[in-house]
């Protein structure tokens, strides 16, 4: 087994340490969430939001994903420290203390019901749920190789809590546009969850690649990102969107093809390329063309 990379450096000014708390959580990765809460928030107001939802959306997405991926962190502290891939992360690697991941959690959690609070009635009523699904994904690979869609349905929050924070309803159309993004963030982690297949096996975590192999999980990712498209035009359908939604879930659903011509069971050297860059770009663009689609009508 390959031995724990020794401990760095640790930054001991404020900034310093909440530029690297920051820093392993991605916080700039908060692209993926906000694109598809802002879809959910145009397509309830049928066009722009008040000012002040556009705000506290924009708050308490940022917050609760801040809040999943540093409990992410805290929980899977020791399992990052045995695993070569991970090991190098600033919590087991030591340059921070599992005491400040836990707080940023904490005032992470904090702020998110506050900004559930400053929406409406039923956003507030809500939020703990939501906390509580985006917390429990860590813990869920200890014992259901179901984590995968675990953490799709903790992402599909997002568009329906965007449509929450505007309208205080969930109609069955915010229902199908949440289906759509756990979908696609289940297909991608299916995808991502192979470059750990070995170490999951070795230590007894449940996922579909541990379980069933790489080839399996590709083949799930697929259907995940099917069912991803499917959804898309059902929404469009429903909604009587105009013609530029459909170009942009045509792009997106070119970009899932390019995504799954990257990796092969026996070559996942390109991972990293079809988990951050393209889902990035496929947020933003079935956004965008939402939006277009919406204030040309």
């Amino acid at each position: 087994m390959t031995s724990p990379a020794p401990p760095l450096a640790r930054p001991w000014s404020l900034m310093g340490r909440i530029g690297l708390l920051l820093d392993s959580i991605r916080f700039e990765h908060s692209v993926f969430a906000l694109p598809f809460a802002y879809l959910g928030m145009i397509l309830a107001a049928n066009g722009l939001p008040t000012g002040g939802q556009v705000l506290w959306i924009t708050v308490a997405m940022i917050a609760a994903r801040t809040l999943a991926m540093s409990a992410n962190r805290w929980v899977d502290r020791r399992i990052d420290l045995l695993n070569p891939r991970t090991s190098s992360r600033a919590l087991p690697a030591g340059r921070l203390r599992s005491a400040e991941m836990f707080a940023m959690a904490t005032v992470s959690l904090v702020v998110f019901l506050a900004a559930a609070a400053m929406l409406n009635t039923t956003a507030l009523v809500l939020a703990p749920l939501a906390a509580l699904i985006v917390v429990t994904y860590s813990y869920s690979k200890r014992f259901t190789w179901l984590s995968h869609f675990w953490l799709g349905f903790a992402d599909g929050i997002a568009p329906a809590g965007g449509w929450i924070g505007v309208t205080g309803t969930l109609p069955w159309e915010a229902v199908l546009l949440a289906l759509a993004v756990t979908t696609w963030v289940a297909g991608f982690d299916l995808i991502y969850q192979c470059m750990d297949r070995d170490f999951d096996v070795a230590h007894g975590l449940h996922t579909i690649p541990a379980t069933w192999g790489n080839a399996a999980s590709l083949w799930w990712a697929k259907a995940m990102h099917v069912l991803t498209i499917g959804s898309l035009v059902g929404v469009g359908a429903a909604m009587s969107l105009a013609w530029p939604f459909y170009i942009g879930v045509l792009i997106a659903a070119s970009l899932l093809v390019y995504e799954h011509r990257l990796v092969k069971p026996n070559d996942l050297s390109k991972v990293g390329v079809a988990f951050f860059n393209i889902n990035g770009y496929i947020a933003v663009t079935v956004f965008g063309f939402t939006a277009l689609a919406v204030f040309i009508e």
